[in-house]
């Protein structure tokens, strides 16, 4: 069963400054998503939930450097990206 990505506007802005800064990430960027949708939990995802102020979301990986910090809704099976880029920037 397919998860649904649910992308407001605000992300949505934060997204197209990210790959204006970084448009090489763009295809792995895709891949992610695409991936985050069919199965979250893939290894290469490495899904994790977050601590601190951050509790209530999950992150995923991009690559080694750049993560999307997600709001994980199992029950709904929604998942809604909140902030992107490295890790210092959106811990």
């Amino acid at each position: 069963m397919n998860y649904k990505i649910i992308q407001t506007e605000e992300y949505f802005k934060k997204l197209k400054k990210f790959i204006k800064k970084h448009p090489q990430v763009l295809d792995r960027y895709i891949k992610t998503i695409e991936l985050l949708e069919i199965d979250p939990f893939h290894p290469s995802l490495r899904l994790h939930k977050l601590q601190g102020k951050l509790r209530v979301y999950h992150s995923v990986s991009i690559n080694m450097q750049y993560r999307v910090v997600i709001d994980f809704i199992l029950q709904d099976k929604e998942i809604i990206p909140i902030d992107i880029g490295t890790h210092d920037e959106v811990y």
